[in-house]
């Protein structure tokens, strides 16, 4: 890729010089290799832009500045690099990342979801009707990527929009036609996703979460909000939002230029109903305007549904039939850490899941609570609250774990730079206001031991918030840590 044909499509202030060839495009000067353009940007924690020797050194061909006094110092230290003064460093990244991957975004069909929860659940059943009718997908969130079948880790829910842009070259070259992406409210916020077009937008709900980055729930929801005014691109083809929700009303409402399909239970164009529930069984109704048909799921709960409903609308929207997603629905699947269910022979279920905000946590707890209805069992819930997060929900959490349970186990879920005890005792306000018994054990391991043990036959054991998170951190770093194999090994130890 010719350097001057990044010029010709990157929004600089100015862009100089010779028409060298680029090879690649790298934001991390450690990453900078022979050929690379180097995007030098001020990010939430470091600014990039102090790192100007340090890619030079590495070989960059050229460098993206969004700082007038680096550039400054570009032309007058290294006078013959080509280089660039931007005005936005993330939207310059995702310019010169789409220019010379040679534009992947643009060969795929973009399905984006946003919302508080259900993100990840209803983006893997998307996912999952799409390769049931024989396309291939590029799957990007929070629990893992996918590139056609190959699976990677995902460090975060949106990664930078060259980290997408790469991902999807990848799958462009393994001959995906479709892409399903969590879009975080920070990635909208922060512009991660520019100029990314999206075909489906999905939105799930809104719930209190990340008011320690957004300060209000009004800046949280026009966050989310951005995905369906576009982002540096055209608003999506389809907006597919939950009707159900009071956020959801609110962009149902707003004049936005998609065609609009509005789901839930109480309300909607596309509704499920006639919804029976059971452990590991879910089956409604699907009411549409182009007919009806029976949804069977081997997804657990009333939150399944809606997550079943969103992936639905949105295949529907992709060109799949009624009769495809009936077909792929029912072919079952296990999202990791979302109501996985831990084997066990001692009459007791072992549930680990991601619950980490109150909503999310008695969603689960009324899950539970119905499955357990009838045959004289009790709910246990074992939870935590993160650390360097928003302080106001933990109390709120201990309500909502106490106002459901008959037993509270308090705990520790990445605790980061706080006190762990600390931040126990801010959510133990909330579980005493309830009345309910709660048993306070802050090594994470030993609390799962301490719910598992108290648990007889019929009862169920809810592990929540860190479903399939792999390592537990805290001030004195990161350990690997999972809740699944915890209690698998707790649970050989009663057979």
């Amino acid at each position: 890729m010719n350097w001057k044909k990044v010029c010709a499509e990157l929004s600089a202030i100015e862009c100089v010089g010779a028409p060298v060839e680029v090879a690649g495009v790298q934001y991390d000067s450690r990453r900078v290799g022979r050929g690379d353009v180097f995007v030098a940007m001020r990010g939430e924690t470091t600014d990039g832009n102090r790192y100007l020797e340090a890619g030079v050194a590495q070989g960059a061909a050229a460098v993206v500045t969004d700082s007038r006094e680096a550039y400054e110092r570009l032309r007058r230290e290294w006078p013959d690099l080509p280089a660039a003064l931007v005005t936005h460093g993330r939207r310059a990244l995702a310019e010169v990342s789409a220019t010379v991957m040679g534009h992947p975004e643009r060969r795929l069909a973009l399905s984006a979801v946003t919302g508080t929860n259900g993100k990840t659940t209803t983006a893997f059943l998307l996912e999952a009707l799409l390769r049931s009718v024989g396309r291939t997908s590029v799957l990007i969130g929070t629990i893992e990527t996918h590139v056609g079948m190959e699976v990677r880790v995902s460090p975060h829910t949106t990664p930078e929009s060259r980290d997408v842009l790469e991902i999807f070259a990848d799958g462009v070259r393994a001959g995906a036609t479709e892409a399903v992406m969590e879009m975080s409210s920070h990635a909208l916020e922060q512009e991660r996703v520019w100029g990314i077009p999206v075909d489906v937008a999905m939105f799930t709900n809104l719930t209190q979460d990340h008011l320690d980055f957004h300060g209000t729930m009004e800046r949280y929801f026009l966050a989310k909000a951005r995905l369906f005014e576009g982002v540096g691109a055209a608003p999506p083809r389809v907006a597919v939002i939950n009707g159900d929700d009071g956020y959801g009303r609110r962009l149902l409402d707003m004049r936005l230029r998609s065609q609009m399909m509005a789901y839930g239970l109480e309300s909607g164009e596309y509704r499920a109903e006639e919804v029976r529930l059971g452990a590991g069984e879910t089956q409604f109704i699907f009411k549409t305007p182009h007919g009806d048909a029976l949804i069977r799921s081997s997804l657990t709960g009333r939150v399944n549904v809606y997550n079943l409903l969103a992936a639905s609308c949105a295949a529907l929207a992709r060109g799949l039939t009624l009769e495809e997603i009936v077909a792929g629905a029912a072919a079952g699947m296990q999202v990791p850490g979302r109501f996985e269910v831990v084997p066990s022979t001692n009459g007791v279920t072992v549930v680990v899941d991601y619950a980490h905000t109150e909503d999310a946590l008695r969603n689960l707890i009324a899950l539970a609570r119905e499955l357990v209805e009838g045959r004289g069992g009790r709910v246990i819930t074992l939870f935590g609250c993160g650390g360097d997060r928003d302080k106001t929900k933990r109390p709120r959490m201990g309500r909502a774990a106490g106002e459901g349970c008959d037993l509270v186990v308090l705990t520790s879920d990445n605790p980061r730079s706080e006190d762990p005890m600390t931040i126990i005792e801010e959510a133990l306000v909330g579980v005493r206001e309830t009345g309910t018994d709660c048993i306070v054990e802050e090594d994470r391991a030993g609390a799962i031991a301490i719910a598992i043990r108290a648990a007889r036959a019929g009862d169920i054991v809810l592990l929540a918030g860190k479903g399939h998170e792999k390592v537990q951190i805290s001030r004195d770093g990161t350990v690997p840590f999972d809740d699944v194999a915890v209690a698998a090994g707790v649970l050989r130890e009663l057979e």
